[in-house]
């Protein structure tokens, strides 16, 4: 895959995340850094996270990103802040002990990295031994190593002449240079490093980013030129455009300015988000390409949840060297606030140059022919009256059998978290949905072997296998089947929470909204959205179809002599070293204990992995008891 796919796909993963906060899970690559290490090199865990960085496209959003920090820690008003040269390269961290290099490893997946000691031994910039005596006897050096344009040129034209293929990039190419198992093939690429960072053990002597970059000089590193400190983000605005106009005459790519709080002690109590993002620094990306073309048509998507999700059909144009036929519009109210119409001439770029998106219209082209766009009153799939919940952006269709949302309720209902259908993945669904033999997930149980050895690659192996899973899937407790529903805002714990309080399908069905809010650990939202799915009629026949095909609709009873955090609240945060977060969760649900969102006095303790965001200097704050997974598992097994 592309690094632009890459991008592309992580940036919609976000969007669709920020939308629906319930389908995100600690398995997301959202909470995750770089790729896993997936070679023979030797792994090697980081002293601490290496970090990514958050983006801002244009001076709103650095702006925005200061409002936000300046709430959460007042003293970032009067600070200066430190601008670098966002250097498009792999990062790497060098680790260093009484001023000798002893470790280099890739980023890796920010935790675990790859061991590539020997290939950065040969970089020049990379200093063997440090110069000075005033460094810290222990430290890791965090850095990004790149490909220099004039020698990737090189590279190039020595492979084209050897009748080899062109490498497609620099940054891609010096990410595969670091990784080689030959460190004589690294040498001869060329490459070259700037570092940025230090991670020590203890305190050190630095009050400042920039004290820091002075000091990496001084000990004999590179520091990407240009950089500079400014006391505010108007200067921050004169110095990003001229470093944007230098760009031609580099012989590195860089595709921004990295903005830090110059001031090191403001780095830990801003802390970081979701445990991949630093508060304290920001990536302002340089202005993408803007493309003008026509927008042919607004059509609609409409999601496994419902979701209707606008987007635009377009005469197709290059941006950025890719050609783009489609952009998201994101939601209606976005569409009519720009008052953007068919046939619209259109200013399209990509944001972070990855996702297509429309800026606006050139009203002053419009010819009189162009047509305002109608947000539907019917879901334009099912015919199903749409709805729009107070206090959300986007529109749904409530039909839980809408055809638009059949693949992806489909994929939903038959994952392992769900109702653990074995071998009935996307493309089998999709396969069962063309050829008409499903349409809903209750169609699922009406499958025989026989129709499915029909079809194109079912043998009477694969299809026995098939109908025995599914038939093994009825036996899944109403807690699983409830997740599986694909109810908006009803993920795996909440599903728990409800089946284990109502205890049987039945008895949710006919609880009123109020009934279902006053579970603890059930918001209003989520009553309102779970009241709302069971009275719509469609929804009702398609539990009553699920019913006659047998499945269980009760919820196990748990034993209450095994239940050793009875009337105990807990609340997680970070990545724990086993277990996801999921799992850690559903283990304390089963001991009988309650799950938090926030920190409150009623918490009885939080449960602490790397990483944890800023609900751990709550809990301190407010002497509640911390514990880590070992301590947790201690307790949930000790009356087992």
């Amino acid at each position: 895959m592309s690094d632009t796919e890459w991008d592309r796909l992580f940036g919609e993963l976000k969007a669709i995340e920020n939308t629906h906060p319930e389908l995100r899970t600690m398995d997301s690559p959202t909470h995750r850094v770089g790729a896993e290490p997936a070679s023979a090199l030797v792994k090697h865990k980081h002293r601490s996270r290496m970090l990514s960085l958050g983006n801002a496209f244009d001076h709103d959003e650095l702006v925005a990103w200061k409002t936000r920090i300046e709430k959460l820690v007042s003293e970032v008003s009067e600070t200066a802040f430190q601008l670098e040269l966002k250097i498009d390269g792999a990062a790497v961290n060098l680790t260093y002990q009484d001023g000798l290099l002893i470790m280099a490893a890739t980023r890796g997946n920010g935790t675990i990295g790859e061991d590539i000691t020997t290939n950065a031994r040969t970089i020049p910039d990379v200093p063997l031994r440090l110069r000075g005596s005033d460094w810290p006897a222990s430290m890791e050096v965090r850095g990004e190593v790149y490909f220099p344009l004039d020698a990737f040129d090189r590279l190039n034209a020595t492979r084209e002449a050897a009748g080899e293929p062109r490498f497609a990039n620099p940054r891609n190419s010096a990410a595969g240079s670091l990784r080689q198992l030959d460190p004589k093939i690294t040498a001869q690429r060329g490459l070259r490093l700037f570092a940025f960072h230090i991670e020590t053990e203890g305190e050190h002597s630095f009050g400042t980013q920039h004290e820091v970059l002075d000091a990496l000089e001084t000990w004999g590193f590179c520091v990407a030129p240009h950089r500079q400190a400014v006391d505010n983000l108007d200067a921050a605005k004169l110095v990003i455009a001229d470093l944007e106009a230098k760009l031609p005459n580099l012989n590195f790519g860089a595709d921004g300015v990295v903005v830090k709080v110059d001031d090191l002690a403001l780095h830990e109590r801003l802390g970081v988000v979701g445990g991949r993002e630093p508060r304290w620094a920001v990536a302002r990306k340089f202005a993408p390409e803007v493309a003008i073309t026509q927008l042919r048509d607004i059509q609609i998507n409409v999601g496994r949840t419902g979701a209707l999700n606008p987007y635009a059909v377009l005469e197709p144009v290059e941006v950025t060297g890719v050609t783009v036929s489609h952009a998201t519009l994101h939601n209606f109210d976005l569409i009519a606030a720009k008052d953007i119409r068919v046939g619209d001439i259109v200013e399209v770029t990509r944001a972070g140059e990855v996702i297509p998106q429309i800026l606006g219209p050139l009203r002053e082209h419009r010819t009189g022919d162009e047509k305002p766009f109608l947000a539907p009153s019917h879901c334009p799939v099912c015919d199903t009256p749409v709805e729009k919940l107070d206090g959300e952006v986007m529109h749904y269709c409530p039909n839980a059998a809408c055809e638009g949302r059949v693949l992806e309720s489909l994929i939903h209902f038959a994952s392992r978290g769900a109702m653990d259908i074995r071998t009935l993945g996307e493309q089998r669904v999709a396969q069962l949905r063309d050829a008409g033999l499903v349409h809903d997930v209750a169609d699922v149980y009406q499958l025989t072997a026989e129709q499915l050895m029909e079809l194109e690659g079912f043998g009477e192996k694969a299809a026995t296998q098939l109908i025995s899973a599914i038939t093994a899937s009825k036996r899944q407790p109403f807690s699983l089947l409830l997740f599986a529903l694909g109810i908006r805002h009803v993920g795996a714990t909440v599903a728990t929470l409800l089946a284990r309080y109502f205890g049987t399908m039945d008895a949710l069905m006919l609880a009123s909204e109020e009934d279902i809010a006053a579970v603890e650990g059930v918001g209003p939202t989520i009553a309102s959205a779970v009241a709302h799915f069971f009275s719509v009629k469609s929804n009702q026949r398609l539990v009553e179809r699920l019913r006659d095909s047998g499945l269980d609709f009760d919820e196990p009873v748990t034993d209450s002599g095994a239940q050793p955090l009875a009337g105990q609240s807990f609340l997680v945060t970070g990545t724990l070293p086993n277990l996801s977060r999921s799992d850690v969760q559903q283990r304390i649900i089963d001991a009988g204990g309650k799950i938090t969102s926030s920190v409150s006095k009623k918490t009885t303790a939080i449960v602490v992995g790397d990483a944890p965001g800023s609900k751990l200097k709550r809990a301190q704050a407010l002497g509640i008891e911390t514990i880590d997974e070992s301590e947790l598992l201690r307790r949930i097994d000790a009356q087992s």
